[in-house]
């Protein structure tokens, strides 16, 4: 719809290409419309500084402004002489803080529009006050024919990491061009920040065009961008390096990108210029990426996901301000789940610790690094009442469908630890996620479609079955592996629902061919109690009956419960034509339930399926059963060892803290312990020590040499190197001899000082001191053999002074060890560290050491730092001493 012809009223003005011409035209049209009405005025100017803008970035030509009045209405026109630059509305989010000029347009015009020629380009509104606004026309506009255009499929795109992507570059190209308009190019080329300009131009257009029809979490999208915008792609991807350097540099109003952002912008280049030389495409969610760039959240984050997840879970925005937490977080730490959120995080964390958080934070988001994002670090939260709760901490960034990003930590009680590390809210696993079928084979779904297995199939299903959950000694992995085959060859979609130890139901896992169909965290979590009013089908075979065959969905009629209302309405949901529901039984009890079912349309479930799902069930409960059974293990093993650990004591002269956490893995648990007490003589023994294996055996003989080490100490009081010899002989004593490592050693010295250390070691790592003014270094006398090996061996007691403020620092070698690397390369890591921090109180020593080695082990860790200081001092502060 073309722009009606100006009254011969109309004034118009033209304006160079700079920055300076919005204000320019802004005061023009003020003058223009004095004496109208104030609002329509100052709408006018609004709209027309943006759309100038918009000129100013894009078009980078000469603007006319045109302006008129007729009646009562207001006339304004902006235009350029770039016809070829097609309007682009971003709809972006109101968060987003630019992309807004068309949107406002549309908000707040009463009528608008936009027309093409070959000279330019003219975008136009109108505004008036009394009666309803006639249709706009829209932006189409004219655009000259353009060369040939190639495609480039962007495959498994997240929409939500898309968007944010989107703002990102608008925000900093926006910042750079009046910036380089006013002199300051901030190192940037000109002719690279118009290329990046304009290819950013055609790849919004693009991606905004495809996302047209709204739908979240991942898709394809086709992507047509003519076939010489390879040196302009990598123009963009220039000018994007050196901004985020300068806004690390703190010269840009804008942050720089987090790492997710700077990875899928990486992709999405590499994608585009390699397509548009013949390299074939390459999924978003196949691509190999650091943890902190996890591709696990596909899809975007909503409060729910935190609501609906059975592990402990807490989100926070770029405030650093809690905006969901769940009931499990909320137990954990002593709070309901609304009095969390609008606090601040540090509401959660020590306050020994919450201004080096709030130091690390701020850090993040001004530099775009991020130090456990990604990772699994053990930490102590902190409880309402005040006390400390250690924890692993699993921190993963997400963005939400309005370009937002969140944090979302999941608080893993140590004792609890899960097998692979925590899972993501809302995670959409492996499956070959963006493809129809959900990715099965055509054998797989030639036979889903006819429903026959051959006896050579039934057999195979069974034994890849059994090895889904035997690969893996993590229970919700399993199932998820599980599903995925059951779905791929079976079923449409299943469902695994356990007994929780409180006689509970948990949907523990909910499984659909086509992973898009599922609503992320809106299916799995706890269930009600199976009543006495629990009629329907799953709580039937609850109850012990089946495999039950349901030609039909459950009806909504005989919903007596809350169980049953819940099974109905996962039905209703996900659709289903028949559904084969069976009990999960071993060890002679029934623990759970596993359904399948298919959707309308397909071959039903018969009576001729039963027994081979029968026969499922029996290999899926055999290996639930034993998954449960080696994490119950687990668990009494880590409760078992972390009830052992010492509460450390108080003697004047001297601060102590200590830390243990298992592994960030938890597939094993260790013998790791530390101890510390005062002797009858006076002296202060710290000991430290590992016995070798990772299981209960493991733990139970860590218990019995610390029982043992400490009575000889205490009833001996003889030199370290005596003890640790008559430790060896009462160990090769025990029925099942333990071999290990120690470290026993004396703090001498009265509360003034001065201090010395004198220990001997059985094959352990060597102490390290750490003196107040930052020099670290191995106190490597008095080693030996370990412990277990030979009861009679020479051992050797070492002597050394301990300045006052210096720090003794005792460690497993969890903290240090790590695979394919050296371990000298691994002691001098932890010297240069300790040293950094040599100046800090003592608990913030021990948890920062955790923090910044300790992330993602695979052993567990113990430490026990010992720091002399006369009584007279206040260069240390006072904090919980374990954790």
């Amino acid at each position: 719809m073309d722009c009606p012809d100006p009254p011969p009223a109309a004034v118009s003005r033209r304006f160079p290409d700079g920055p300076t011409s919005v204000v320019a035209a802004r005061r023009f049209v003020r003058a223009a419309l004095q004496g109208a009405a104030s609002d329509l005025v100052g709408t006018a100017e609004l709209l027309v500084s943006e759309l100038v803008t918009n000129a100013v970035l894009h078009a980078r030509t000469e603007v006319e402004v045109g302006v008129a009045r007729l009646d009562g209405r207001v006339r304004v026109r902006v235009g350029d002489r770039r016809p070829g630059r097609g309007l682009v509305p971003q709809r972006l989010s109101p968060y987003a803080g630019t992309g807004q000029g068309l949107a406002l347009v549309e908000k707040l015009a009463s009528r608008y529009g936009a027309d093409g020629g070959d000279a330019g380009k003219t975008v136009w509104f109108e505004l008036w006050h009394d009666g309803p606004p006639p249709p706009s026309s829209g932006w189409e506009t004219a655009v000259p024919p353009r060369p040939a255009e190639g495609t480039v499929t962007l495959v498994d795109v997240p929409t939500a990491l898309e968007s944010v992507c989107r703002q990102h570059r608008h925000v900093v190209l926006g910042e750079l061009t009046p910036a380089a308009s006013a002199g300051d190019l901030l190192g940037v080329a000109p002719e690279d920040l118009a290329a990046a300009n304009d290819v950013n131009n055609l790849i919004s257009a693009g991606l905004t065009a495809a996302l047209e029809v709204p739908e979240s979490g991942l898709r394809t999208l086709p992507l047509s961008l003519p076939p010489d915008a390879v040196p302009a792609v990598r123009a963009l991807r220039r000018v994007l390096d050196l901004a985020e350097e300068r806004a690390r540099e703190e010269r840009l109003l804008a942050l720089p990108a987090l790492p997710r952002g700077r990875a899928f912008q990486e992709w999405l280049f590499d994608e585009i210029a390699g397509q548009l030389t013949g390299a074939p495409p390459a999924a978003w969610t196949v691509v190999p990426r650091e943890p902190e760039i996890s591709s696990a959240e596909l899809v975007p984050w909503d409060v729910g996901q935190v609501r609906a997840s059975r592990m402990p879970t807490v989100a926070a925005d770029e405030g650093n301000r809690i905006v969901a937490a769940n009931g499990a977080a909320a137990d954990l730490l002593g709070w309901g789940p609304d009095d969390l959120v609008g606090r601040r995080l540090t509401a959660l964390i020590p306050e020994h610790l919450r201004e080096r958080h709030t130091a690390a934070f701020t850090s993040m988001l001004l530099t775009g690094r991020t130090r456990i994002v990604g990772r699994s670090v053990p930490l102590p939260a902190l409880h309402r009442s005040g006390r400390l709760v250690p924890v692993r901490l699993y921190i993963q960034a997400q963005e939400t469908a309005d370009g937002r990003t969140v944090f979302v930590a999941q608080l893993v009680p140590r004792a609890t630890t899960f097998l692979d590390g925590p899972r993501a809210p809302g995670r959409i696993r492996e499956a070959a996620i963006g493809e129809p079928d959900g990715g099965r084979s055509p054998g797989a779904r030639a036979a889903g479609a006819r429903g026959g297995l051959s006896a050579l199939d039934r057999l195979t299903l069974l034994a890849e079955l059994g090895a889904q959950l035997n690969n893996t000694l993590d229970l919700d992995e399993g199932l998820q592996r599980a599903g995925r085959l059951l779905t791929e060859r079976l079923a449409d979609w299943c469902v695994v629902d356990l007994y929780t130890a409180d006689a509970r139901v948990d949907r523990a896992c909910v499984v659909h061919r086509d992973p898009r169909a599922l609503r992320p965290g809106a299916y799995e979590g706890a269930l009600s109690e199976v009543s006495e009013e629990s009629r329907g089908p799953l709580a039937r075979v609850l109850r012990g009956a089946g495999p039950l065959l349901l030609t039909d969905a459950p009806p909504r009629s005989r919903t007596g419960s809350a169980l049953d209302r819940s099974y109905v309405e996962l039905f209703r949901e996900l659709g289903a034509g028949s559904a084969v529901v069976a009990p999960l039984r071993a060890r002679r009890r029934i623990f759970g339930a596993l359904t399948l079912a298919r959707a309308p349309g397909g071959r039903p479930f018969t009576e001729d399926d039963l027994t081979l799902v029968d026969d499922l069930v029996h290999s899926l409960a055999l290996g639930v059963d034993n998954a449960r059974l080696y994490q119950d293990t687990r668990s009494i093993a880590e409760r078992l060892q972390r009830s052992l650990l010492p509460v450390l004591p108080e003697v004047e002269g001297l601060r102590l803290a200590a830390r243990y956490a298992a592994s960030s893995t938890t597939a094993q648990v260790g013998g790791d312990w530390y101890d510390s007490f005062v002797l009858p003589g006076g002296n202060t023994a710290v000991i430290i020590g590992d016995v070798t294996g990772h299981d209960l055996d493991a733990a139970i003989a860590m218990s019995q040499l610390r029982s043992m080490l400490r009575g000889i100490a205490v009833d001996r009081e003889e030199p370290p190197a005596e003890v640790l010899r008559r430790l060896d002989l009462a160990n090769h004593s025990l029925h099942r001899e333990a071999t290990g490592t120690c470290v026993y050693g004396l703090v001498k010295g009265p509360a003034h000082g001065p201090w010395e250390l004198t220990h001997s070691s059985a094959g352990h790592l060597p102490p390290l001191l750490v003196t107040r003014d930052g020099r670290a270094r191995y106190l490597d006398g008095g080693a030996g053999l370990l412990l277990g090996m030979d009861p009679d061996a020479v051992r050797a007691t070492a002597h050394d002074a301990l300045p006052a403020h210096s720090t003794l620092l005792l460690y497993t070698d969890g903290l240090v060890e790590r695979r394919d690397e050296p371990l000298d390369d691994a002691l001098e890591r932890l010297r240069r560290h300790a040293a950094e921090l040599a100046h800090e109180p003592l608990d913030v020593f021990c948890d920062e050491l955790l923090i910044g080695l300790g992330a993602d082990s695979v052993d567990d860790i113990a430490v026990l730092a010992v720091r002399p200081t006369p009584p007279s001092s206040g260069h240390d502060r006072d904090g919980p001493a374990e954790g």
